[in-house]
């Protein structure tokens, strides 16, 4: 084992995942860079461990500890590159806190990442998420992303095309981009910016709020003000935000729901099918407020679970389980957990 590598043994997460959930890392290892990872790579029994890479733990459910060795993305540095074709791209390293880097970006005059406000995570995982929120996604003000190859040791850049977005996925959550580590990521905002109020809700807050005009900053705090009413702070109560998927049907089942529930909520989609609300399916199945033993359903957002206070991943999974099968067996819908499970 490289000596030279500031490697920690039988290493707590437990204040490295939002759900705040106990678990251990045989190896773990802040990485700054392409220079550690190569290390890693190059030592034949670093190189040989399962790998975990972690950003700011706030998309996963520890189920178990971690027999292996876990690689802490936290390099920092950000800085706007230029303008390119009607965009200003700007650049953060993977460990940069999304939302420090989201207020960055309003406080340099630049819109495009409002909507965006307050997400809990890194810079490093938005695009293997493909983070949404308030009707604007990752894919959306994507440029390029660089990443290390840990099966042939080179570095790439890959645009969007390449990243394969898709609703809450990406090339990263697939066996083909499993060795891909996300070392930076470059974002294409626009230079001549218009509010994003696809979103009703959103719409709805800023007109309220009397903002005939409102700017980037305007948007942002409107969506911080909605995130904060809505969801609960991972650092006062462990959560990993919204915990299933928005579940996607044909048109002919939302019409077969639709006739046995006037009321469900649904949303056209660009190919034909509908997407429905997860939070209301849960609500409807009288989980929200529920607790199952440590492992809850938030008061105010059915699609959040949470850590009620000393929660074991198995606490999550039970209740998560429990969800499944009610909302199986009332609507034919099954939902998908968006935590990767470990």
């Amino acid at each position: 084992m490289q000596a030279d590598l500031p490697i920690l043994d039988d290493y707590s997460l437990a204040s490295l995942n939002t759900f705040r959930i106990p678990a251990r890392a045989r190896h773990y290892l802040r990485v700054d860079g392409a220079a550690q990872l190569e290390a890693v790579r190059r030592d034949p029994a670093l190189g040989a461990l399962p790998r975990l890479v972690l950003g700011g733990g706030s998309n996963m459910l520890f189920t178990r500890d971690f027999d292996g060795i876990v690689l802490h993305m936290t390099g920092q540095g950000r800085e706007v590159l230029g303008e390119q074709d009607g965009r200003i791209l700007v650049r953060a390293q993977a460990g940069e806190n999304w939302h420090a880097f989201v207020a960055w970006t309003l406080a340099q005059g630049l819109g495009g990442l409002e909507n965006l406000s307050l997400i809990p995570g890194t810079v490093g995982a938005a695009p293997i998420q493909n983070v949404g929120a308030y009707g604007t996604e990752t894919r959306d003000v994507f440029h390029c992303l660089t990443a290390y190859d840990m099966a042939s040791g080179d570095v790439r850049t890959l645009d969007a095309a390449a990243c394969r977005f898709a609703y809450r996925d990406s090339l990263f959550k697939h066996p083909e981009g499993r060795e891909l580590v996300v070392l930076d990521v470059t974002f294409a905002l626009p230079a001549a910016w218009v509010p994003n109020l696809r979103y009703a809700e959103l719409a709805r807050a800023v007109e309220e709020a009397g903002l005939t005009a409102p700017t980037p900053q305007d948007i942002g705090r409107t969506v911080e003000a909605i995130r904060r009413r809505k969801l609960p702070d991972p650092g006062e109560i462990g959560n990993a935000g919204s915990f299933f998927k928005n579940p996607v049907v044909s048109r002919e089942h939302c019409a077969r729901l639709l006739a046995e529930f006037p009321q469900l909520v649904h949303h056209a989609q660009a190919d034909g099918s509908e997407k429905l609300a997860a939070g209301w399916l849960i609500d409807q199945c009288g989980w929200k407020g529920r607790a199952l033993g440590a492992a809850g359903v938030y008061p105010k957002q059915a699609l959040v679970l949470v850590n009620l206070g000393g929660a074991r991943g198995e606490d999550v999974v039970r209740l998560a389980r429990a969800i499944q099968e009610d909302v199986k067996a009332r609507y034919g819908v099954a939902l998908e957990p968006e935590p990767v499970f470990i």
